[in-house]
């Protein structure tokens, strides 16, 4: 469970990181930027994941007849269910032909050890 739950305080920083060490379990690393309420998990481009400390949501798509995109979400208590419906979607954007050559070109990030 989210330890910002346990305390009885919604924080959006909190669920996000609480994301974020999800995804890294899954050997997904992301950064986490907060302010204005909200807190961003940037997993990947095209892949930002918002929080609000009550739910996160994700674009999915896009809807042509609403000329609009589609979102997905999740409960921010569920953090671990979370981040497996994510890592789909990042799985998804991976594996998906580059939009452009140096897309293509990066490699995947990946954390240093040192602090």
């Amino acid at each position: 469970m989210n330890a910002a739950f346990v305390a009885g305080s919604i924080s959006p920083l909190d669920t996000a990181k609480s994301l974020q060490a999800e995804l890294e379990r899954q050997e997904i690393f992301a950064d986490v930027h907060d302010g204005y309420g909200l807190a961003l998990v940037s997993v990947w481009v095209g892949l930002i994941v918002w929080c609000d400390g009550d739910r996160f949501w994700w674009r999915t798509g896009w809807d042509d007849r609403r000329k609009r995109f589609t979102y997905a979400w999740h409960p921010a208590i569920e953090p671990a269910r979370a981040a497996h419906r994510v890592a789909f979607r990042y799985r998804a954007i991976r594996n998906a032909p580059p939009s452009s050559e140096s897309i293509a070109e990066s490699a995947p990030c990946s954390r240093s050890t040192s602090a």
